[in-house]
């Protein structure tokens, strides 16, 4: 049994394009709840349209949590978001609200659940060590060395996802050890919190698909090149940055430096986005514990509403 003295907090997840927005907006609404963002692109400024960032009037007057707090040039390391969600959690559950952690970027969500292992600290030699190699060999060569020497992160990590192959490689070259291991031995602590998991999600692939498309098309119609176009003007930003690499705005930035004409553009961006969504269902099938959720289901916030009476107390 949890100590009364551990905070309650919802944790709604799910693919992108599910509805978790209006969905975590209506739960706040209804519980006296405030939002922390679980997004690793919704925390830049001027990094709205790409991010289908809620807007003021979206938001309805419900307290919005990291969001806008760095700018794009920045990093914000997945140990910086698990030290300051966790403050925040503390200090909306202190306000007697209801914390109410909304996202898809499950490896922030598993920090929270998990715990954090005690990574060694990036090593700029060593990442554009990999990143020349990449270049040379391909991400998919690098998945497969990987393997050879962390077999269960490379069984984690799909060979589609650069950013983490790096960061594997990179833990196991500078410290010798496995970043498989190091995050076992986190994960032996439990949370300082107690987490009612929720997925939102909708009922097919192929539906998810749909809506991955209409959005991405919604985007460009909103200006989505143009909101590129300002980052890439800057001249201080590249795409080896971690907001640029985000989806969406990576294919846009191909495009503007003249790698990729726009229709590739597009369909790029559309199957990035679908590649992204698989790996975030992978990462949600694990998790046994949680209540699920269909996303076009009529009315599917108030269900989750009355299958919570009680949970919160």
């Amino acid at each position: 049994m949890n100590s009364p003295s551990i905070p309650k907090a919802l944790a709604l997840m799910g693919p992108t394009a599910s509805g978790k927005t209006a969905a975590a907006i209506r739960l706040c609404r209804a519980l006296d709840g405030e939002v922390i963002s679980v997004d690793s692109g919704l925390v830049y400024r001027g990094m709205d349209i790409g991010t289908a960032k809620p807007s003021v009037d979206e938001r309805q007057g419900v307290p919005h949590h990291l969001l806008d707090i760095l700018d794009p040039a920045e990093a914000f390391s997945t140990g910086q978001f698990r030290a300051r969600a966790l403050e925040l959690i503390g200090e909306i559950a202190g306000r007697g609200r209801v914390p109410v952690l909304a996202g898809g970027t499950m490896l922030y969500f598993n920090a929270l659940f998990n715990g954090l292992a005690d990574l060694p600290e990036a090593d700029p030699d060593i990442r554009r060590q990999i990143d020349e190699e990449a270049r040379h060999m391909g991400w998919q060569r690098m998945h497969q060395i990987l393997a050879e020497v962390d077999p269960k992160a490379a069984a984690r990590i799909h060979p589609n996802d650069p950013q983490r192959i790096q960061r594997a490689l990179e833990v196991y070259r500078v410290s010798g050890v496995p970043i498989s291991s190091l995050c076992e031995q986190a994960a032996q602590v439990p949370p300082p919190v107690d987490f009612i998991r929720l997925v939102l999600a909708p009922s097919s692939r192929e539906l998810l698909h749909q809506r991955i498309a209409q959005r991405f098309q919604g985007m460009l119609e909103g200006g989505l090149v143009e909101e590129v176009e300002r980052l890439y003007r800057r001249g201080d930003l590249d795409e080896s940055m971690p907001s640029i690499r985000a989806v969406g705005y990576r294919q846009v930035w191909s495009y503007l430096n003249g790698q990729v004409e726009y229709p590739a553009m597009i369909q790029r961006g559309i199957i990035a986005t679908r590649q992204f969504a698989k790996r975030q269902y992978t990462w949600l099938r694990r998790q046994a514990t949680a209540r699920h959720y269909i996303s076009e289901e009529p009315n599917v916030a108030e269900r989750m509403l009355t299958e919570l009476a009680g949970c919160l107390r």
